[in-house]
């Protein structure tokens, strides 16, 4: 199976922001700026990412897009409102 493994780092200073960088390259690519406000990054999981992969928050396509042309994706918090619609999906799955 064809895809980019990567590592997913969260972020020290940031809550529920995670950026995800190709393995290989490691944290190189990601600029220097970014890498002060995101803080200590914390090495959360690898994944192997391709087209058929899902995420929880975050589109393949432009994960692998970010990933192919800047060597980086950052992930921010949605909005307080989609957060909660988010929640309100979640709990009536569980009812």
């Amino acid at each position: 199976m064809n895809g980019v493994l990567c590592n997913i780092y969260r972020s020290s200073k940031k809550d529920e922001t995670y950026l995800y960088v190709e393995k290989s390259r490691g944290l190189a690519c990601v600029p220097e700026a970014l890498l002060e406000l995101f803080g200590k990054p914390e090495l959360v999981m690898t994944l192997l990412l391709n087209e058929q992969r899902r995420l929880a928050r975050a589109d393949i396509a432009k994960v692998l897009e970010a990933l192919a042309g800047q060597g980086y994706y950052l992930q921010l918090p949605p909005p307080p409102e989609t957060y909660m619609q988010e929640i309100n999906k979640h709990n009536d799955k569980l009812i």
